[in-house]
């Protein structure tokens, strides 16, 4: 697998993780009675966002690094995921 293959990997755990964590402990506006003019009050009160990568690295970062070590090991491999024999020893 190359550099660039480990690198989209890494992004895409990123991501999902990130679409998993944002709904955990974040509070509306409304729920903190407090609503800025302009914004919907189911709007995130406070800066949360840094919080949240911060997070989100912190749990995708050994998820893919698990991933990264079954690839380089060769415990599963392409052949391993031929369930309909199309492809040829």
């Amino acid at each position: 697998m190359s550099i660039t293959g480990f690198i989209v990997l890494y992004a895409t755990l990123w991501f999902l993780t990130l679409f998993c964590v944002l709904p955990y402990r974040t509070q509306s506006q409304d729920e903190a009675n407090h609503i800025e003019p302009g914004t919907p009050p189911g709007a995130p009160a406070g800066d949360v966002m840094r919080r949240k990568a911060w997070v989100t690295t912190l749990i995708a970062t050994p998820i893919w690094a698990v991933i990264v070590a079954v690839i380089l090991s060769g415990w599963i491999t392409i052949a391993d995921l031929d369930w309909f024999g199309r492809m040829h020893p």
